[in-house]
């Protein structure tokens, strides 16, 4: 059985409010406090705030819980200012910071444009793989160079090297069992595994996590730790909970964040509730 770490959400709420639901998630024993990424997403009429801006404060705040945001919609973004943001939280935390990134939601993409935006999913996805390539070169802290349909980079250097070695973990979402998408996320330091099609918001059970760890010892060549990050809501029974992160653990996961979108649970009073419970089953 792996070690599970358990991470959660932050609620919506004002900026100060967030930033104190990490303080409460630090100190409630939370392995991770993570916000999300988007500007204007159909049907959300909460305030909507920049991730690395509560990230930073966040980190100043903390001490020991894990930070990042689901999901970092890395297309969308100079890779990099995003090493940069990154980095600097990265140092600010002591070397807390995980990365989770995707493609981003389409609707939010799709309100604005710039001139020659990829629009089409596979273009999307080729600006997704030149950002991480351009990541896991910055992240070096040597100089180096690039060259892409999308991206353009000559003898940069980008300072500092990170505080976390040898970088920033970079989870990437991942549709299963899709080997394009599945083979993006093996080259890197986790996957956000999702299902395909008309199952892709079902919550993952233990039988799909090992077949997904699975394809990933299957496929994957690099060495070192990987992470198997999956996404749910939590009932808020406790024993109920606390079994399903065991069984979750038993299959491979390395890590279950409580993501609660939608009524009641997505207030700041109810989230702001389940984190001080902290996690079920310690």
């Amino acid at each position: 059985m792996t070690s599970l770490k358990v991470g959660i959400v932050a609620p919506f709420g004002s900026a100060t409010q967030l930033v104190d639901s990490a303080v409460e998630a630090d100190r409630a024993g939370w392995d991770g406090w993570f916000t999300w990424d988007a500007i204007d997403l159909p049907g959300v009429t909460a305030d909507v705030w920049d991730p690395w801006s509560l990230l930073a404060a966040a980190a100043v705040r903390t001490e020991r819980v894990s930070l990042g945001a689901l999901v970092f919609a890395l297309p969308r973004r100079r890779p990099w200012v995003f090493a940069h943001q990154a980095l600097t939280v990265d140092h600010l935390s002591g070397g807390r910071v995980v990365i989770p990134v995707g493609l981003g939601v389409p609707e939010d993409r799709g309100l604005v444009g710039v001139a020659a935006e990829p629009q089409t999913l596979r273009e999307r996805a080729q600006v997704l793989d030149e950002c991480l390539d351009v990541l896991g070169l910055a992240f070096t802290g040597e100089q180096f160079s690039y060259e892409g349909a999308h991206h353009r980079v000559s003898e940069m250097t980008v300072r500092p090297v990170p505080a976390s070695r040898p970088r920033p973990p970079l989870w990437v979402v991942g549709a299963f069992p899709s080997d394009r998408s599945m083979g993006r996320a093996v080259r890197w330091d986790g996957v956000v595994p999702q299902l395909r099609a008309e199952r892709a918001m079902d919550q993952l059970g233990p039988d799909e996590v090992r077949e997904i760890v699975a394809w990933v010892r299957a496929h994957r060549e690099a060495d070192g730790p990987f992470d198997v990050v999956v996404q749910g809501a939590l009932s808020g029974d406790a024993h109920a909970d606390a079994d399903r992160l065991a069984a979750l653990a038993e299959a491979g996961a390395t890590w279950f964040v409580d993501s609660q979108w939608e009524g009641e649970a997505a207030t700041y009073a109810a989230g702001l509730a389940r984190i001080r419970a902290g996690v079920p089953g310690r």
